[in-house]
C-alpha cells in the first residue's frame, strides 16, 4: 500500500511519516509530486548559471573565490 500524503487545514501536503522522506529515493519521489514545472525550471537555471561561473569565470579576485568556494564544497580541481 503506498502512502498517502495528509493535507493540512490550510490545504498545504505534509510530508508522510516514516522513512519515505529519509532517502534519496524518497525524496525525488516527493520532489517529483510536489514540485512545479517553474521550480523545477527555475532549479535548473539557476544550477546551469552556477556552473558557467565556476567554470569560465577568470577574473582573478573571482576566480580565487569561486576556486575555494569549489574546495570548500568538496570539488577536487587540482
Amino acid at each position: 500500500m503506498a502512502p498517502t500524503t495528509d493535507v493540512t487545514a490550510d490545504g498545504a501536503p505534509t510530508i508522510p511519516t516514516g522513512n519515505a522522506g529519509d532517502t534519496v529515493q524518497g525524496r525525488l519521489e516527493i520532489a517529483r509530486r510536489e514540485a512545479t514545472p517553474t521550480q523545477i525550471a527555475t532549479a535548473f537555471a539557476l544550477v546551469a548559471a552556477l556552473g558557467f561561473a565556476l567554470l569560465f569565470v577568470q577574473e582573478p579576485m573571482v576566480h580565487d573565490s569561486l576556486h575555494h568556494f569549489r574546495h570548500a564544497a568538496g570539488v577536487t580541481c587540482h
